[in-house]
């Protein structure tokens, strides 16, 4: 079973809490109201949020499910999505340069494992968007976008995350390594999806406010070197 919405807006609020400030979001107790979908099942969380979108929802929007039937990843490859994963998808609005959507994946695997860390949580980043612990695949992240005379108008960010189900060989469960860390403090799916909002959000802030240049120094801190 899927968390419900009130779990998750109080997984939100704790994690606005735990989360430094001055490191992410300086104005992080005004995140926006973001509405929410939640699925128990289905084929794709980005596609499911681009269905919505044309639907007449309004970016941002937020997409979650236990479990997917089609998951897409990277060079689409199919994500394997068990029931137990974090499915979630964001979409957003913006005007970015065709050119540098790259940009996009860069800022949202950054904010997403900057948060993690907050929390205990020793990941690093594997070009161009797999989140690495303990040198096994945590998750992986999937960027797709509208263009529209050459500015990308609209984006949706989907991310995938191994909590409570069975990974495959390569990969590894939050859930269990948590488990073998006093110091990691995540508990919930609720708060995993919690943290992946906010470390979006905070990525996407962070790229507009200190530049591609300066987000690109911080992604390399944590680039993952087997």
């Amino acid at each position: 079973m899927l968390f419900t919405q009130p779990q998750f807006e109080t997984a939100l609020q704790e994690v606005t809490a735990q989360v430094s400030p001055k490191i992410l979001l300086p104005n992080s107790s005004q995140l926006p109201k973001i509405p929410l979908y939640l699925f128990e099942t289905l084929p794709s969380t980005n596609q499911t949020l681009w269905e919505i979108l044309v639907e007449g929802a309004t970016p941002p929007t937020l997409v979650i499910a236990a479990q997917q039937t089609a998951g897409r990843g990277q060079w689409g490859r199919q994500w394997q999505s068990e029931i137990g994963g974090l499915y979630l998808s964001l979409a957003l609005t913006l005007k970015l340069q065709a050119n540098h959507s790259s940009q996009l994946t860069f800022c949202s695997a950054w904010g997403i494992a900057r948060v993690l860390r907050e929390y205990g949580i020793p990941v690093f980043l594997k070009w161009p968007n797999d989140l690495i612990l303990k040198d096994k695949k945590l998750g992986g992240i999937l960027t797709e976008t509208r263009v529209q005379q050459g500015y990308i108008t609209q984006a949706v960010v989907g991310v995938g995350i191994n909590w409570c189900n069975c990974p495959p060989e390569t990969g590894i469960s939050l859930e269990s390594f948590c488990q073998d860390q006093p110091s990691a403090k995540i508990t919930s799916l609720a708060i995993v999806a919690a943290i992946v909002l906010y470390g979006l959000l905070a990525g996407y802030q962070f790229s507009l406010e200190e530049g591609l240049e300066k987000l690109r120094l911080f992604y390399q801190d944590l680039l993952y070197r087997s």
